[in-house]
């Protein structure tokens, strides 16, 4: 089973000056360890106004700044909200693309809708219409990453004309696609887009199987159709994570942070009301704390020993990985780190034996699957060399708006500056000649 950690860059409301430089030069330092000893991926989400739940709203720049501090750990996005209304198409494109070259390949493209409210209305979207604006951002966005060039499209939520998008990724046709998800029904649609499911919700390993099997069994049958240009089969899902030799110092340390991990998802998604920059989690979490008594997904919170035995439920049943929320609430930097590396030492080996053998041997077995899947795929049809158009220059426009001719000038708009260096005229037209 692969293991991955999870960054939603919390920050409960002590605020003063220096406290979210600290929390994202904090979680850098977590991740570069994480990749020195041995976690496959991080993910880190995008979300907007959630103030103390998530200070993560330009998660490609984080996610920049740790491919340079990182050399193997795989970088997800979890997710990149894909509605035109958060991120032009083209934009994902272009920055995820750019993402994997400068990473060397090591991109995963998680996707999803966002489901508070508050964010949903701050850039004009309803919730009925969040699922349509998922599927035509992420179908388009695939294409501008596979095809050159892309041949337009005018959808419902947003309209653009031919434009061969660049840079294009390392990983062909484009990184792998998950979806976040938090129900059944979301990982079987999923699985029907032939897209990872990203199960964003705490579930026992009883639970995660059945939902396991159904999910895999849609990849196998012609209801898979891809959304994209590849099929990434896997299910991955959540755990809170906090080690320590003693079980009962694992829970001090690590207990209170994911209980406001699952307080401020009801406040922002389920329950609450919120003023904006006046509302106070923390403060109202810590009234009702040791109020909360069962807490889904706390099981890899404890000891090696329980932890291990944990999360081998998981490894047994098939799940592809693990993700891990440690960065929640006010749990401290240092621990969070020592429980990185008892994790690596004590855990991550027996989650790891046979990690190889496993995928090979899924990937034999997935192979035709997968194969008629793409078949089943309706693609965009590339463009014939005479469908592709010219596009005109902006002195090329403004000589026929402005009905003058300014052959003799370096550029044809007189009241732009000398100082940018450009060819003649005529040696332009010369080189225009050359065939494309």
């Amino acid at each position: 089973m692969k293991l991955g950690l999870f960054y939603e860059h919390q920050l409960p409301q002590l605020w003063k000056d220096g406290v979210e430089q600290k929390l994202f030069c904090d979680a850098l330092e977590q991740i570069e360890l994480a990749d020195r000893l041995g976690f496959h991926h991080m993910w880190q989400v995008e979300h907007h106004f959630l103030e103390e739940y998530s200070h993560s709203s330009a998660p490609e720049v984080f996610l920049g700044a740790v491919s340079q501090r990182t050399r193997n750990i795989r970088l997800g996005h979890g997710i990149c909200l894909s509605s035109p209304n958060y991120n032009h198409p083209a934009r994902v494109a272009e920055r995820l693309a750019t993402l994997d070259l400068i990473s060397g390949g090591r991109v995963e493209w998680g996707t999803g809708e966002s489901a508070s409210l508050i964010e949903m209305h701050g850039f004009g979207i309803e919730p009925e219409q969040k699922n349509a604006m998922w599927r035509e951002g992420v179908e388009q966005t695939a294409n501008m990453m596979a095809m050159r060039p892309y041949p337009g499209y005018e959808g419902q939520f947003f309209k653009m004309p031919i434009r061969n998008v660049v840079p294009k990724p390392i990983q062909k046709p484009h990184p792998p696609i998950w979806m976040a998800c938090s129900r059944r029904e979301s990982i079987l649609r999923a699985a029907r887009h032939g897209v990872g499911a990203l199960v964003f919700g705490f579930v026992e390993a009883s639970q995660a199987k059945i939902w396991r099997d159904e999910y895999y069994q849609i990849i196998k049958s012609e209801e898979c159709v891809p959304i994209g240009h590849s099929v990434n089969a896997n299910i991955a899902t959540l755990n809170g994570m906090m080690v320590h030799d003693n079980a009962e110092e694992a829970m001090r340390r690590g207990l209170d942070g994911f209980k406001f991990f699952g307080y401020s998802i009801a406040h922002y998604a389920v329950y609450g009301e919120h003023r904006p920059g006046r509302t106070n989690l923390w403060r109202r979490f810590e009234t009702i704390k040791d109020d909360i008594k069962e807490m889904p997904g706390s099981g890899s919170i404890g000891s090696p020993r329980s932890v291990r035995e944990h999360l081998m439920e998981y490894a047994d049943i098939g799940i592809d990985q693990m993700i891990f929320i440690q960065q929640c609430g006010l749990n401290k930097h240092e621990h969070i780190c020592e429980a990185i590396e008892l994790f690596a030492k004590e855990v991550m080996p027996a989650l790891k034996e046979g990690e190889h053998e496993r995928i090979r041997r899924k990937d034999e077995e997935l192979a035709p699957h997968i194969e008629a899947a793409l078949a089943r795929k309706s693609s965009l049809s590339d463009l014939s060399e005479t469908e592709i158009p010219n596009i005109e220059a902006m002195g090329i426009v403004l000589e026929r708006h402005m009905g003058k001719d300014y052959a003799g000038v370096p550029y044809a708009d007189p009241t732009r500056g000398g100082a940018i260096p450009m060819v003649s005229r005529e040696l332009f037209s010369k080189a225009a000649k050359v065939d494309n």
